[in-house]
């Protein structure tokens, strides 16, 4: 198993809320519509406090079985559509493919 992890940072010229009202009313129905032999995707808008800014607005996952299912999702030619919506409400991004090593699961039964 491999992921994609994505820093996102809003577009400044958007509030909080309508950043994350697009992320996932528009752009998260698109990239799992688009990218094929994606096994997972989640969304993690970060927690909003009074007097902390944090450098993202949100961190993306998206899953996929093997290194080759994330290539051939990123070569698809649908990743167009998903890329042309990115301006739509991201400012910038940060990504990086990693894999898993979990610490501690508790739903993976006893080690």
């Amino acid at each position: 198993m491999v992921k994609l992890i994505a820093f996102l940072k809003r577009r400044p010229d958007l509030t909080y809320e309508q950043f994350v009202d697009h992320w996932s009313r528009v752009h998260g129905p698109l990239v799992v519509e688009c990218l094929p032999g994606l096994r997972r995707y989640i969304q993690n808008p970060v927690v909003q406090r009074p007097g902390r800014e944090w450098p993202y607005d949100g961190v993306s996952e998206l899953w996929f079985d093997s290194y080759d299912d994330f290539r051939a999702a990123f070569r698809s030619p649908s990743i167009a559509r998903v890329k042309e919506d990115e301006p739509k409400f991201v400012y910038s991004f940060d990504w990086m493919v990693v894999t898993e090593n979990a610490v501690l699961d508790p739903g993976s039964g006893p080690a």
